[in-house]
C-alpha cells in the first residue's frame, strides 16, 4: 500500500548553500539577533552571539588544520560548545560527526576511525580518548574563539555533505549516514514550521539529545530556523529536574521519547500539574508510545502528545501527528513530500489493511551508510529506504506502528509480536517497563518470558497476576509462561529497547 504525497512548493525554498552562513545571514534579515537562542543554566545566548562565536571558532578549527571535506567529531554533551562547534565545522565546509560522549572507549574509537576524523573535539572526562589523533577540548575552543579571526563560509551546496550520524545500534554495530547542507532546512519546513507550527515565541526542551537525530531537529535546527530558543541540558533530566526547567523557562514544546515519559508519570501520577502550563504540545518518537501512556501524558501536561515515527537515515521523522490532525495510538500520516508503501518480506506491496514493513522515500533519505556498499544496497532500493518497522494503514490514512521486524519472536513455529503481549502486560498498575521475548526452557523449547520493572514495590505474586492478565486477553499461544522483575531493561542512548540484549540476558 502506497501513500503518496503531492509536490510541494516550501517558502523561501532557495538553496541554503553553507548551512552555517545560512543561518547567521537568515538571523540578521528577520532582526532575530537579539532574541535568545539558547539557554543553558542561568545563561543564555542570541541568535547574534551564537553565529559570532561560531565564525571565529571556525578560525580556531582552520588553525587547527581542518580543511573543506575534513571529519571532525564531536563528541560533546548538549551545551552551547556543541552548537559553536557543529557551525563552526559546517562553516568551513568540513563534516561534523556526531557521536554520544558517554559511549565506551571502543565505540568512540570505531566511529573516529570509521571516518577518519582529522580532530576530535571532546567534553569533560574524554581527555584519554582518541590517542593518535588530534583532540581539542570543549572549554578549548571556547576559550580560543573569542580572540580568534572569524574565517570566512566555504561555499557549498545543498548536496554537499554536512554531517554524519550513527544508527542506534539496536541490532547490532552502528552504520554511518550522511546528511547534507539542505537538510536541516528541509526538517524545518516540512515538520517545524508545517506540522510543529513552532514561530519565535517558542520554547523548547528536548530530552533526546543533540547527537541523536531527533533531538538534532528538535534543538538546533528548529530553534535556529524559526528565531525560537532552546534549552540546552547536557544529561537526560531527572522528573523533578524537568519540572523546574519547564516552569523556569516556561517551556511551549516539550520532546521526548516513551520510557522517558513513563518516568514522569510515575514520579506523580497522571493529574494536571500546574508547572506545565506553558507546554502547548508533547511530542514522542524512539519507539511506540503504549495508549494509556500517551492519555496519561496529555492528562498530565494539559497539552496533546504528537507521536511521529522517524530515523537517522531518513534526518527526522517521516510520519508525524500533527495539530490539523492527531489520533493517539498511531504515528500519524506521512509528513508532507514522504511517501510511505507498506511491503512484505519480499519486497512486494501488501494488500489494503494488511501489515507489512515500512519503506519511506523522500528528500533528506541518506543516499547510503558511510564504508558499507553491501548494507546500502539492501536497505536502500531505488531510492526507497526500507526501514524494518511494521505498521499497518488506518482507514483514515495514519500508520499503527507494531514494532520492529527483527522484533517478532518465534514460539512453537508461530510468528508472535511480543508488543500485543506487552501492551496486556503494561496495563497493570503495578508494570512501569515491560519487555516479552523468547527463551528456551529446560527441555529446549522456546517459550514467552516476560522481564517487568516494577512501578513500585512489587506486590506479592505480582508474575502470576500478569500470567492470568495474559490469559485473560490473549490466546494461549501468547501468554508468558515466565514473569521476571528486573530493575532495569536495557535501551539504547535514544530510549529503544536493546531485544537482542533481552533474548540473550545480556545486560
Amino acid at each position: 500500500m502506497t501513500t503518496p504525497q503531492p509536490t510541494l512548493s516550501l517558502p523561501d525554498a532557495d538553496a541554503p548553500g553553507n548551512l552555517a552562513a545560512h543561518l547567521a545571514a537568515l538571523a540578521e534579515r528577520r532582526g532575530w539577533t537579539g532574541r535568545v537562542a539558547f539557554r543553558q543554566g542561568h545563561r543564555v545566548w542570541t541568535h547574534g552571539e551564537v553565529h559570532a562565536l561560531a565564525g571565529r571558532a571556525a578560525g580556531v578549527l582552520a588553525e587547527q588544520g581542518v580543511r573543506p571535506g575534513d571529519r571532525v567529531l564531536l563528541a560533546l554533551p548538549d551545551g552551547i560548545a556543541w552548537v559553536t562547534a557543529f557551525l563552526a565545522t559546517a562553516r568551513l565546509g568540513a563534516v561534523a560527526v556526531l557521536v554520544n560522549p558517554e559511549l565506551p572507549a571502543a565505540e568512540h574509537t570505531f566511529m573516529a576511525e570509521d571516518t577518519e576524523a582529522v580532530l576530535c573535539l571532546t567534553g569533560p572526562g574524554l581527555e584519554d580518548r582518541f590517542s593518535g589523533r588530534a583532540r581539542l577540548g570543549a572549554d578549548q575552543l571556547l576559550a580560543l574563539a573569542p580572540t580568534a579571526d572569524p574565517a570566512p563560509a566555504h561555499p557549498v551546496d545543498a548536496h554537499t555533505p554536512l554531517y554524519i550520524q550513527y544508527t542506534s545500534g539496536t541490532t547490532g554495530r552502528p552504520k554511518g549516514v550522511v546528511h547534507t547542507h539542505g537538510d536541516p532546512k528541509t526538517y524545518y519546513d516540512l515538520i517545524g514550521r508545517r506540522l510543529l507550527r513552532i514561530t519565535q515565541d517558542d520554547v523548547t526542551l528536548s530530552v533526546s539529545k543533540l547527537y541523536f537525530a531527533y533531538g538534532f531537529g528538535n534543538a538546533f535546527v528548529f530553534p535556529l530556523f524559526s528565531g525560537s530558543s532552546a534549552v540546552l541540558v547536557d544529561r537526560r533530566p531527572a522528573p523533578a529536574t524537568l519540572d523546574e526547567l519547564v516552569a523556569r523557562h516556561r517551556v511551549t514544546l516539550l520532546y521526548s521519547v516513551p520510557s522517558a515519559y513513563a518516568a514522569l508519570v510515575a514520579d506523580r501520577g497522571s493529574g494536571h500539574e500546574a508547572c506545565f502550563a506553558s507546554v502547548r504540545a508533547a511530542v514522542s518518537a524512539g519507539e511506540g508510545m503504549p495508549t494509556v501512556l500517551g492519555l496519561q501524558i496529555a492528562e498530565l501536561l494539559g497539552a496533546p502528545v504528537l507521536e511521529q515515527i522517524g530515523s537517522t537515515e531518513a534526518g527526522h521523522a517521516f510520519c508525524a501527528n500533527s495539530f490539523e490532525y492527531n489520533r493517539p495510538g498511531t504515528v500519524g500520516r506521512p509528513v508532507p513530500g514522504f511517501e510511505v508503501e507498506l511491503r512484505d518480506r519480499d519486497g512486494h506491496p501488501v494488500p489494503e489493511g494488511a501489515e507489512g514493513e515500512l519503506w519511506v522515500r523522500g528528500p533528506t533519505v541518506t543516499p547510503g551508510y558511510l564504508n558499507r556498499p553491501e548494507e546500502t544496497d539492501r536497505a536502500l532500493v531505488g531510492g526507497w529506504l526500507a526501514t524494518r518497522d511494521l505498521a499497518c494503514r488506518e482507514p483514515d490514512g495514519t500508520y499503527r506502528h507494531l514494532g520492529r521486524a527483527d522484533d517478532m519472536e518465534m514460539v512453537g513455529g508461530i510468528t508472535v509480536s511480543p508488543l500485543e503481549v506487552e501492551g496486556v502486560l503494561r496495563t497493570h498498575p503495578a508494570v512501569r517497563e515491560v519487555a516479552v521475548t523468547a527463551v528456551r526452557d529446560g527441555q529446549g523449547r522456546s517459550v514467552l518470558r516476560a522481564f517487568v520493572v516494577p512501578a513500585a514495590t512489587p506486590p506479592p505474586g505480582l508474575g502470576d497476576e500478569l500470567i492470568r492478565l495474559a490469559r485473560e486477553h490473549l490466546a494461549a499461544f501468547k501468554v508468558p509462561r515466565s514473569v521476571s522483575l528486573v530493575p532495569s531493561l536495557p535501551r539504547t542512548p535514544t530510549g529503544k529497547l536493546r531485544r537482542h540484549l533481552v533474548r540473550r540476558g545480556a545486560w
